[in-house]
């Protein structure tokens, strides 16, 4: 397990298991776990059913996380999981400036005849006039990419660049549908962090450039999205425009950005997403990625690596790379 770095606020929420366990919802407050499923009168199965009955169980797990009770036990010698399984993921795409000013440049043609920094340039004046025109751009996951903050991630033998996309993820609280940018943030439960792995390689079709990219293949590998390890209480954080997020690669910093470079803040992308789906409590709304992946260091994941993804009050994952065997 990652060095672990306290959440922001009294108590923060997880999915755990002892060994040989079954996993359970659980309240983590400084390095203790109660079960809510035996604590709470309801007897939540898992983190999702907390969380459809967000607004009744908030109060009660503030009074539950100063209460000395027998029931708490170590966090030391748990299992920490993804901390939710939801129904349905929604992914953020080219959301942070020079993010997409990096990967621009990045996936120049041979036959570009721009200088880098016309590249630059341009796709800068794009960013603006998407800000503009209030344009975000979401995509489905599937949730069973996701996988635990400290577990292995099995590189698939097809994946030729893969690369990682650590993120500010939303969880949603309530179910939400065609809500508006002022009132979107009442329905986020929380926040975790998510790394959103994608193999750069398959992002856009071979065989037929007009259909454009191919979100299955180059993001929904089994483990292609570490989850957590927490889920922090939207009240315990004051602004998740003002987040620093970071990611090393074998103790190298490739990602340190605020959240401040995003160009759709979370209220925004929940709203947008709520005009056309309708977002249910555990689903998670990731909010992109800033600058720094592989393709911008030119070192793409291998065998061995290890990620270390840290986000202000959200905790630190720790996962490492293998290449998947026959």
């Amino acid at each position: 397990m990652a060095t672990l770095a306290p959440p922001a606020g009294p108590f923060a929420l997880g999915t755990f298991s002892a060994p040989g366990g079954e996993p359970f919802p659980g309240l983590l407050v400084t390095g203790r776990v109660l079960n809510l499923s035996q604590a709470l009168a309801w007897a939540p199965s898992g983190m999702r059913a907390v969380l459809e009955r967000w607004e009744e169980a908030l109060p009660v797990l503030s009074v539950l996380a100063h209460e000395d009770a027998s029931d708490w036990r170590p966090l030391e010698g748990l299992r920490v999981h993804a901390p939710v399984e939801p129904r349905q993921v929604f992914q953020s795409g080219a959301n942070y400036r020079q993010h997409v000013i990096d990967l621009e440049v990045a996936h120049r043609s041979p036959d570009d005849a721009r200088t880098v920094e016309e590249a630059r340039a341009e796709i800068a004046a794009v960013m603006d006039r998407r800000a503009a025109e209030d344009l975000p751009y979401v995509f489905i996951g599937l949730p069973s990419a996701i996988t635990g903050p400290y577990d292995d991630v099995v590189l698939p033998s097809w994946a030729e660049k893969p690369d990682w996309e650590l993120e500010l993820a939303a969880v949603v609280g309530r179910p939400a549908y065609r809500v508006s940018v002022q009132e979107a943030l009442e329905y986020v439960a929380g926040y975790t962090i998510a790394n959103d792995l994608t193999d750069r390689a398959t992002v856009f079709r071979r065989d037929m450039k007009a259909i454009g990219t191919d979100w299955l293949r180059c993001k929904n590998a089994p483990g292609f999205t570490p989850l957590g390890p927490w889920i922090v209480p939207a009240e315990s954080i004051a602004d998740p425009g003002d987040l620093r997020v970071t990611l090393k690669l074998n103790g190298e910093t490739m990602q340190d950005e605020s959240t401040k470079d995003m160009i759709f803040g979370v209220a925004r992308m929940v709203s947008y997403v709520s005009q056309t789906a309708r977002l249910l409590p555990g689903d998670l709304v990731l909010t992109g990625s800033p600058a720094g992946n592989g393709m911008h260091w030119g070192r793409l994941l291998r065998d061995g690596d290890v990620m270390e993804g840290s986000i202000t009050g959200l905790g630190v994952q720790r996962t490492r790379c293998v290449k998947e065997t026959a």
